[in-house]
């Protein structure tokens, strides 16, 4: 049997993250060899994201982050929120979203085949679930580009939005209070004109049901459900919303009175609990 010492076991924690007992078991295994050792680590999490691959992520670390004019979203969720809220687990997320701001990366699939370490971003999420023993899987990444950028992170890690203005130089505080409003009231688009169509017609169907099943004369039915359209509106589109630091504004007054014709251009919300 190998002999390993502290100061070996303590490198490869460094190198892979995982625990101690393991580092030590796979330097052992490996009979000193780091290059084995490492491998050893990897097989272990690709055994155990295949042991647990139906079960359910739902816990995990949301991150935001905002550099010039881009910003990303990112998750990385696990099975309990113990694993969820453990530093080195919150620490790994954060890279993969530095790593993905510095890149600028375009989507999910980008992000994944990143480099980290001596793998890519997927072989380092699949080792993650040998370190923890539970599914561990990368989600819900986007990104906004825009002459400023913000980015808000609810306390907890579980829920963040970023902003895209049309304008440089934003306030900062402006430009967090509208990524806060994001993050409170979850609209799902900036204005009318960007609802997705069958939302809207959704809604629209809605609406003249209700009104049928409240004994209105059918002459009037599509006058009450555009209505009832209006007000749907002012709940959903971001910049008709009522502002939620000052209710007598809407995001888009609140917007022009910080700097003439500033506006959204663009933004993403992220979060892992129930709405």
């Amino acid at each position: 049997m190998a002999q390993v010492t502290m100061a070996e076991i303590t490198y490869l924690r460094k190198m892979t993250g995982a625990g101690m007992m393991d580092c030590k078991n796979a330097l052992i295994e490996a009979e000193g060899d780091f290059d084995k050792a490492v491998e050893i680590i990897r097989k272990k999490g690709q055994a155990v994201a295949a042991k647990r691959s139906d079960r359910d992520a739902a816990e995990g670390c949301v991150l935001a982050k905002s550099e010039g004019g881009f910003a990303a979203v990112i998750a990385l969720k696990c099975e309990t929120d113990f694993v969820a809220k453990n530093a080195d687990f919150i620490a790994l997320t954060q890279e993969i979203l530095d790593l993905s701001i510095a890149n600028q990366s375009a989507d999910l699939a980008a992000v994944n085949a990143l480099t980290l370490g001596k793998g890519t971003v997927a072989d380092v999420v699949v080792d993650r679930s040998g370190i923890t023993g539970e599914k561990t899987e990368l989600d819900g990444y986007g990104f906004v580009k825009g002459a400023t950028t913000v980015a808000y992170i609810h306390p907890g890690n579980k829920l963040a939005t970023i902003v895209a203005f049309n304008q440089a130089g934003v306030d900062y505080q402006v430009a967090r209070d509208v990524a806060m409003q994001v993050a409170a009231m979850n609209p799902i688009s900036i204005d009318r004109a960007s609802i997705p169509a069958d939302v809207l017609e959704k809604e629209r169907a809605i609406a003249a049901e209700k009104a049928r099943e409240e004994g209105k004369p059918e002459n009037i039915i599509g006058t009450i459900a555009e209505g009832r359209i209006v007000k749907f509106y002012k709940e959903v589109c971001l910049l008709e919303q009522e502002f939620v630091k000052d209710p007598k504004k809407t995001i888009a007054q609140y917007l022009d009175g910080a700097s003439k014709g500033l506006t959204v251009t663009d933004f993403k919300r992220f979060t892992l609990n129930v709405d």
